[in-house]
């Protein structure tokens, strides 16, 4: 009996299927990773914006209580959570120059935060609900 030489079939990749795979996985990565910037940029403003609010609605209940509006944070026993602070200097002050009591609540983004978010720079609020931002996309594009 003779014996026949059996091929040997390879069980890997070759260097051309990695090699497709590799450019296949880097293209989808140079699609998804602005994406993701631009939803942590997005998720982070909306924590600052969520905190504004609470600020707002802390200063209206301190005006029945005071009649007169803080004049910061401090005075209305609220501290900034972790998650804007990391992104956001949030404080509070009255409006100067005006005959009706007012404040404003503004939130300056620092850190990457401030690098990344160009449309939506500096946030405010102010006791009427009047809202502000100093980026490119204006108040729609940021509240």
């Amino acid at each position: 009996m003779t014996q026949h030489s059996q091929a040997r079939t390879s069980g890997g990749f070759t260097l051309i299927e990695v090699m497709i795979t590799v450019a296949i996985v880097a293209i989808l990565a140079s699609i998804a990773y602005p994406s993701y910037l631009r939803y942590i940029i997005r998720s982070n403003r909306s924590a600052a914006q969520g905190y504004m609010l609470e600020v707002t609605n802390l200063q209206q209940r301190y005006l029945l209580d005071a009649r007169a509006y803080a004049a910061n944070l401090a005075t209305l026993n609220s501290s900034v959570p972790s998650h804007v602070s990391s992104n956001y200097t949030v404080t509070t002050a009255p409006k100067t120059g005006t005959t009706l009591p007012g404040f404003r609540v503004t939130a300056t983004p620092i850190g990457s935060q401030l690098a990344r978010d160009t449309d939506c720079a500096e946030l405010t609020i102010d006791e009427s609900g009047t809202k502000t931002a100093s980026g490119n996309s204006g108040v729609a594009g940021c509240w």
